[in-house]
């Protein structure tokens, strides 16, 4: 969310040549990757040898281990021999190779903690160009700088064309987001089973946790990429990216419930407007805004933001609860305000 929540700055340093004689030390490369707790994160690693070799192939090994500073102590985190995978303690079921093409055996790693900080060491073995990568993983805690939401049409799923998905993200008070946003929100968690469009006219979706109705459990967790669609006819969701609020998000106390109409008013009354969808999330994520009652917002769609999960609000996790987009007339709900403070 250029919340860049995970940032690699590689120093390549090359020992050896990759038609070297088997003795030849095996190529070495350091990478740093820094993360939010929380977060998915990426450890970079690639086959460097220039042959036809991949680690994909039978005979081909992938070792990823956690190296500590007595090596003694080292912990085991996956192991790769062709189609037989294995990971071990911790890491069980949390780490994955990307596999992007046959020469990446870079490692996802999803819901690090501060006890993931340390040094891993990726070894890529196939008896003639061995490869060998260091790479330090920091995780910390990393300032925000937007949030990345999901946005579907009142009338359903899937009713955006490209240009209708750039202008109903500015009607929401945002963006319509980029790769680098969409793929910062899923390192901190954002998992959505619906395509969207992006600024750059692709269509993808993030998945934290694979399953069979969202492109199964073949691939590990990532940013599943439809590539670009036809801008004028293809119809999708779409991923919006909300800035920081310049003024203040609220719920306007009222003795009654309202119609929407009513809930226009009121916050004009109150010197405010009604707040959009764009207002809720940013208000929610960047300022942990919690609040358990469900109110109307610009769109005509009820929602309400919750921080703390709990029960019956939202018990399992943190998220912007969604009510639909009732019927206007209806006198069910309250009302989120928004007051420009500029």
């Amino acid at each position: 969310m250029t919340s860049l929540l995970c940032i690699t700055i590689f120093v390549l340093t090359v020992a050896g040549s990759a038609y070297s004689q088997p003795t030849s030390p095996p190529f070495s490369v350091s990478a740093k990757v820094i993360a939010d707790v929380g977060a998915n994160v990426t450890l970079p690693c690639r086959l460097l040898a220039h042959d036809s070799s991949s680690f994909g192939m039978v005979g081909i090994r992938v070792k990823w281990t956690k190296v500590a500073d007595d090596e003694s102590l080292n912990e085991d985190v996956l192991l790769s021999m062709g189609f037989h995978k294995k990971t071990y303690g911790s890491f069980e079921n949390r780490v994955f190779l990307q596999e992007l093409d046959n020469e990446d055996a870079s490692l996802i790693m999803y819901e690090v903690s501060k006890d993931d900080t340390g040094k891993y060491r990726c070894e890529i073995i196939n008896g003639m160009d061995d490869t060998m990568i260091d790479v330090e993983l920091e995780v910390g805690v990393v300032a925000l700088e937007g949030v990345v939401f999901p946005y579907s049409h009142p009338g359903g799923r899937y009713n955006l064309n490209y240009a209708e998905a750039v202008q109903t993200c500015a009607d929401l008070n945002a963006t319509i987001a980029t790769h680098d946003q969409l793929e910062g929100a899923w390192r901190d968690g954002l998992d959505w089973c619906n395509a969207g469009w992006l600024a750059d006219g692709s269509v993808q979706y993030p998945i934290v946790k694979p399953r069979a109705p969202c492109g199964g459990t073949k691939n590990g967790p990532g940013v599943r990429n439809y590539g670009n669609r036809d801008k004028t006819n293809s119809r999708f969701d779409v991923f919006c990216f909300a800035s920081p609020l310049n003024g203040r998000f609220y719920w306007l106390v009222q003795p009654d419930r309202l119609t929407f109409d009513e809930a226009v008013q009121a916050c004009i009354d109150d010197g405010a407007e009604i707040a959009n969808v764009g207002h809720m999330y940013a208000a929610w994520k960047l300022e942990g805004y919690d609040r358990c009652d469900a109110g109307w917002l610009a769109d005509g769609s009820v929602r309400y933001p919750i921080s703390r999960p709990r029960k019956n609000c939202s018990p399992t996790e943190a998220a912007v609860r969604f009510h639909g987009f009732p019927d206007k007339d209806v006198k069910s709900y309250g009302v989120y305000c928004y007051k420009d403070e500029q």
